[in-house]
């Protein structure tokens, strides 16, 4: 799977509104937190499971990746049942209090848009782990799902946070 590193291919804009929280009129919208305990190590755990995809495989999706660790310009398909959507990381924070990625579509993807996972420890020592995304139908079976397709991305936001918390807490 090549890397040709472009942002192109993407099939929406703006891009990389889910790093910066920018407003994004025309989109739905997601947004899904949860904690996963406290501490550094944990954090560092959590994030390193987010970045090297392993949170997405312990959610039984099919991954194939241009590379073993998100970073800008990325290439991803995943994959669940018979559907496999292509996506590109835009955006990635390895350090710090804040460690995930956002990526966007590409054509063939059924929606248009941008989704994030990140983890982050906040000023009391508590780490969370958040989902964003903002998308638009871009395909018939995403226009057509309407509401049922919206329930979907929500139900695997939560699918990622169970996952998260059993790859990486002491005490699941």
């Amino acid at each position: 799977m090549g890397n040709t590193g472009r942002v192109s291919d993407l099939t929406y804009s703006p891009v990389g509104a889910t790093r910066t929280g920018a407003p994004t009129p025309g989109f739905r919208h997601l947004y899904y937190r949860t904690p996963l305990g406290t501490g550094a190590d944990l954090q560092r755990r959590a994030g390193e499971a987010v970045v090297t995809f392993r949170m997405h495989r312990a959610t039984g999706a099919r991954v194939l990746s241009s590379a073993p660790q998100a970073s800008p310009g990325v290439r991803l398909r995943i994959g669940a049942g018979p559907l496999t959507v292509p996506c590109e990381v835009v955006w990635s924070s390895l350090d710090g209090d804040r460690i995930g990625f956002g990526y966007g579509t590409l054509p063939g993807h059924q929606a248009s848009g941008e989704e994030a996972f990140l983890v982050e420890r906040d000023e009391r020592d508590r780490v969370w782990f958040t989902v964003t995304a903002y998308s638009r139908p871009a395909r018939r079976l995403m226009r057509l799902g309407g509401p049922v397709a919206v329930f979907f991305q929500h139900v695997y936001a939560r699918v990622c946070g169970r996952a998260l918390k059993r790859l990486c807490t002491v005490n699941p």
